[in-house]
């Protein structure tokens, strides 16, 4: 599979899944830390992080849709579904958080909604492991149409180049 979202020649969706992870992971440092005892601010500061995290997510979901595009059937593509899958349950459980949270006045997160970002947390590390495979399978697809020193030469930035000679 080739993904039609490229920058210099590397697939945009593994690089957008860090943003929206590494934010839902800030969003349940600061609310741990509201609720061991932190300033009541760090609870506001968790909800909006978790939020920017939620709108992040769905570029992604996008970006992954557009890949989605242009796989064929077999492992790739039942491993890029549940790839987006799990993604998607890790954004929809902080969706549900941040919208219980929205009604509070002060949008802390409690003891339960904490254990709901963790358990979410531990989805969305399901998530990571399924986007190291599907690249490994990305870059094997690609290592098949070439082979030999002419892999070498396909790659990003490579100065390898072919001889061959003459026939």
């Amino acid at each position: 599979m080739e993904s039609r979202l490229r920058v210099q020649g590397q697939p945009v969706q593994p690089m957008l899944v860090t943003f929206p992870f590494g934010l839902f992971v800030s969003a349940a440092v600061f609310d741990l830390a509201d609720i061991a005892g932190g300033p009541a601010f760090l609870g506001e500061v968790g909800y909006w992080t978790a939020v920017a995290a939620l709108v992040a997510a769905a570029l992604t979901t996008v970006a992954g849709m557009v890949d989605l595009w242009d796989v064929g059937s077999g492992r790739i593509r039942r491993t890029a579904i549940t790839f987006n899958l799990v993604n998607a349950a890790m954004a929809a459980l902080f969706l549900l958080i941040c919208l219980i949270r929205a009604q509070a006045p002060q949008r802390g997160a409690t003891g339960g909604e904490l254990v709901t970002e963790l358990l979410a947390l531990a989805v969305g590390a399901v998530g990571v492991r399924l986007g190291a495979r599907l690249m490994r399978q990305f870059d094997r697809g690609r290592a098949a149409e070439a082979s030999g020193l002419e892999a070498l030469a396909d790659l990003p930035g490579s100065t390898v180049e072919i001889i061959r000679p003459p026939t």
